[in-house]
């Protein structure tokens, strides 16, 4: 709505980091032409938490997932940071994910041979960075994600709230641009679960990241600034939850 003031992220003259735009994926499976994105438009601005919404197999997971440049969109472009996904080879990609992306696992993923701060320190490694210099900076995370008393804690000697912060902290420890997060919360209780939600909130205010979360789950989608519902491979609505704001797409279309 144009003139609307707009809250929170908002006041900062927000700058789109991923545009998106008219986005196909289409699986060939024998005879048959599956779309399991079918024409996806839509920006997120520097800063902003936004959730991917939708249930199985409504595409959200393929998104999250061309996003990342893990998987080839059939048609359209993705552009983030000012560069085309779409156009990139797979070196280019890994090269891309490793210096710009943080990743968040439903299933944390940590090393059971590694403490917290080594496994947080970890992908540090591949950045030619010293030990002296990743340690620092892995401690340093720990701390952010109140861990003081476990860095010296192997995975199976910590909760699964425990372990997820570990996998926040080793998400930012690379001081990525944007941070994916795929069901983070999806191996944790309810009261556990919103505790990493807050964690996660927290952490985009304050070290104003970009965060990408998809989820099945309503209230966990509450936490963000936007919503974006995904059904059948569309785009049905999308929430702006900094300003009040519900934009059903599919009415706005006819």
């Amino acid at each position: 709505m144009e003139g609307k003031t707009m809250q929170t992220n908002s006041k900062k003259n927000p700058e789109p980091v991923i545009r998106v735009k008219d986005l196909y994926k289409v699986y060939r499976i024998g005879e048959n032409r599956v779309r399991a994105l079918n024409g996806v438009s839509f920006s997120i601005n520097r800063g902003e938490f936004c959730a991917i919404v939708g249930t199985s197999g409504s595409g959200k997971s393929t998104l999250l997932n061309m996003l990342a440049g893990l998987e080839k969109p059939t048609k359209g472009e993705i552009v983030i940071t000012g560069e085309h996904m779409e156009t990139k080879n797979e070196n280019q990609l890994v090269k891309f994910r490793r210096e710009h992306i943080g990743f968040i696992f439903q299933s944390f993923n940590l090393m059971g041979t590694m403490n917290a701060v080594e496994n947080v320190a970890l992908p540090l490694t591949f950045q030619g960075i010293s030990k002296k210099e990743r340690t620092k900076r892995a401690k340093k995370m720990v701390h952010m994600v109140g861990l003081d008393k476990y860095w010296d804690h192997r995975p199976n000697q910590m909760s699964g709230g425990q372990q997820q912060r570990v996998g926040v902290a080793r998400a930012l420890v690379v001081k990525p641009e944007i941070i994916f997060a795929d069901e983070p919360t999806g191996n944790l209780d309810s009261n556990t679960s919103k505790e990493i939600m807050n964690l996660m909130q927290s952490v985009v205010r304050e070290q104003n990241q970009t965060l990408i979360m998809v989820t099945h789950d309503n209230t966990l989608a509450g936490f963000a600034d936007r919503i974006i519902r995904i059904v059948d491979g569309k785009i049905v609505e999308m929430i702006d939850n900094t300003a009040g704001k519900r934009e059903e797409i599919e009415e706005e279309k006819q």
